[in-house]
């Protein structure tokens, strides 16, 4: 048990789940899609849509798209700053069988047209739980280096992205795979020991059928 899970995050809001968890959950969202987001959609599930407004959970999940820390004194203003910058936003609800009541489906699109839909959960001490991206169940939290990888479901996809991992000395902890169907997308989330360099993603972006990737090495914004 470390400092962090007795005291729980340095945030600004009431709640390390309807708050913390929340932003990050924002936050995590922007990294996947890739870039300033320009519009989102965003339903809440569970207590998320019974109580976030009370806990300021509207105003978190839109000031972590806009790449706020959870204990940003402008969280309270992240609507209107979210108007300055250009983000159009809105809410409505939603009912997730199986997750955690404490979840979101955001739906955000960037500057260059690409989108990524993601539902994720904030399961209390401001830690989240990534459990859907575009439509495919995944599971992964971002608290540790992260590699997710879309592309379509090809024979060798698998040995061919973990081997440009390998061949950097990265030891992967985790690995899962998800697809659509056999040769349509899939998903694959590769959680490792160490930071993962940026010539790692554009070695595996040049893949041929690999169409994204996206990294995540906490306490740093994806490039």
């Amino acid at each position: 048990m470390s400092v962090f899970d007795i005291l729980g995050p340095v945030m600004v809001g009431p709640s390390s789940s309807h708050t913390a968890g929340a932003v990050r959950m924002g936050q995590i969202t922007r990294r996947l899609v890739g870039g300033e987001p320009v519009r989102a959609r965003i339903l809440l599930a569970g207590s998320f849509a019974s109580t976030g407004e009370g806990h300021g959970t509207p105003r978190a999940l839109v000031a972590g798209l806009m790449g706020f820390m959870p204990d940003d004194e402008r969280i309270p203003r992240s609507f209107e700053i979210a108007g300055e910058r250009g983000l159009a936003f809105s809410f409505g609800t939603v009912v997730l069988r199986d997750a955690h009541p404490n979840s979101a489906l955001i739906t955000a699109e960037n500057q260059r047209g690409e989108r990524v839909e993601v539902g994720a959960s904030s399961p209390g001490g401001g830690r989240i739980r990534v459990f859907s991206l575009d439509g495919l169940p995944v599971s992964f939290s971002g608290e540790v280096p992260t590699l997710i990888v879309r592309s379509e479901d090809r024979p060798g996809y698998v040995s061919r992205v973990t081997g440009v991992v390998a061949a950097q000395g990265i030891n992967m902890s985790k690995l899962r795979v998800e697809r659509q169907e056999r040769g349509g997308r899939a998903i694959m989330v590769i959680e490792c020991d160490q930071r993962i360099p940026y010539k790692v993603k554009m070695a595996i972006s040049a893949i041929e059928g690999v169409s994204k990737v996206t990294r995540l090495n906490p306490g740093e914004e994806s490039k």
